[in-house]
């Protein structure tokens, strides 16, 4: 590989979120553990991002910022190339984040009591959007068939003909369970959105994180009507490492949902962007692709490695290959264990720090997610202290 993704860089004292929550968890987590919890990446940027960032310091001035040119074109350009979508300058709002664009769009296009459908287990602002605001939480359970999961049509179709909701929060592709949607799974959501004029809002964060064998297609593309009452998130920060920079691109093409929308992020954050934030997402789209193959090549290694680390020492415990994103979603059930139990085991015991699959919903109890995106030898090591922990209950 022409990157490196061995180093390890110890983040313990510089602030960052799930270090600092592992400590919490547990105080006296020894040296050289790492948490596979919170979806960043335990990995070094890119470096053409530092070296870019870089430059722009020594001459920018680090005032109020907008999207400008070139920052459009990096954006409509990745789009088109990674996922031959062609979008236009005007349908691009920006947010600090994906999560806040949840938010927005819960309050611009329902009312307090309004239904909000979500197909749980998934990610858990889907669920602080809709319940913060005030809005009932719809859930449409995903059918599990042996760590496999499907849409349930059927109820989705049931939840969409009752009056009272009006949104569909859709992850593609999906975390926590790692698929990614075939074309005829999304026609099939968007033909039930369409009959039953739902909105929908398609978090598409983790779209450029398909691994090998798998193509991920943009909800945008399914079904033309659709996009009249489509919200898409996309941004480079689970690609490329760069969440803390706070900047996504929501793209609208249906002007009137794309102005009610922005009203919505103005009330919250009057729209303002850091001034850095461009740049990364400029510097990763224009430089940074083959970086992102080689980090896909690391994650799809270290899925197989744990996915064998399992079926040879603790075969009742499931964790299947993803299909996207870098989470993978592991089944531990067959401890028997409560979720107070597992989450305590995981802490104290194997010092293997992950996220608890019950914040997911109740879909999740007795799973964990874990992060993939991380030095293969800190993925084993994680392993080996978990495997030294399991012999003691594992039966």
């Amino acid at each position: 590989m022409r990157y490196d993704f061995k180093t390890l860089v110890s983040r313990k004292g510089t602030g960052a979120a799930k270090w600092e929550q592992m400590y919490g968890w547990n105080p006296n987590a020894k040296d050289g553990v790492v948490p596979l919890s919170v979806a960043d990446m335990e990995l070094k940027n890119p470096p053409e991002v530092i070296e870019g960032l870089r430059e722009f310091l020594n001459h920018a001035v680090l005032g109020y910022a907008m999207a400008y040119d070139e920052f459009y074109d990096a954006v409509i350009a990745w789009q088109k190339t990674r996922h031959n979508w062609d979008i236009k300058k005007e349908w691009i709002v920006n947010t600090p984040g994906v999560v806040s664009a949840f938010f927005a769009a819960v309050r611009a296009f329902t009312n307090p009591g309004d239904g909000v459908i979500i197909f749980k287990p998934v990610y858990y602002p889907f669920a602080m959007a809709i319940e913060k605001n005030e809005r009932e939480l719809i859930n449409c359970p995903l059918i599990n068939t042996d760590g496999y999961y499907t849409i349930d049509y059927d109820k989705f179709d049931e939840l969409a003909r009752e009056s009272k909701n009006k949104l569909l929060i859709f992850c593609s592709p999906h975390n926590p369970v790692g698929r990614v949607w075939k074309r005829e799974e999304l026609e099939k959501v968007a033909e039930i959105a369409i009959k039953n004029d739902l909105i929908v809002v398609s978090d598409e964060i983790w779209n450029d994180l398909i691994m090998p064998g798998y193509e991920h297609t943009v909800m945008a593309a399914v079904n033309e009507e659709l996009n009249d009452r489509l919200i898409t998130c996309t941004a480079p920060s689970k690609s490329f490492n760069l969440a803390g920079m706070g900047t996504s691109n929501i793209i609208i093409s249906n002007e009137k949902l794309r102005e009610t929308f922005k009203k919505s992020v103005d009330v919250v954050h009057g729209g303002t962007i850091n001034i850095l934030g461009y740049k990364c997402c400029e510097l990763a789209y224009t430089k940074c692709g083959e970086w992102l193959e080689e980090v896909i090549e690391l994650i799809d290694t270290n899925q197989k490695i744990v996915k064998k680390f399992f079926e040879d020492n603790f075969p009742k415990i499931k964790a299947p290959l993803v299909e996207g994103t870098y989470l993978q979603w592991m089944d531990f059930r067959t401890l028997g264990m409560t979720n107070k139990e597992l989450e305590e085991f995981m802490h104290m015991e194997a010092e293997f720090f992950l996220d608890e699959g019950y914040i997911f919903g109740e879909e999740g109890n007795g799973y964990e997610r874990i992060n993939l995106a991380a030095p293969t030898d800190v993925i084993e090591r994680a392993l080996g202290r978990l495997g030294q922990a399991l012999k003691k209950v594992y039966k």
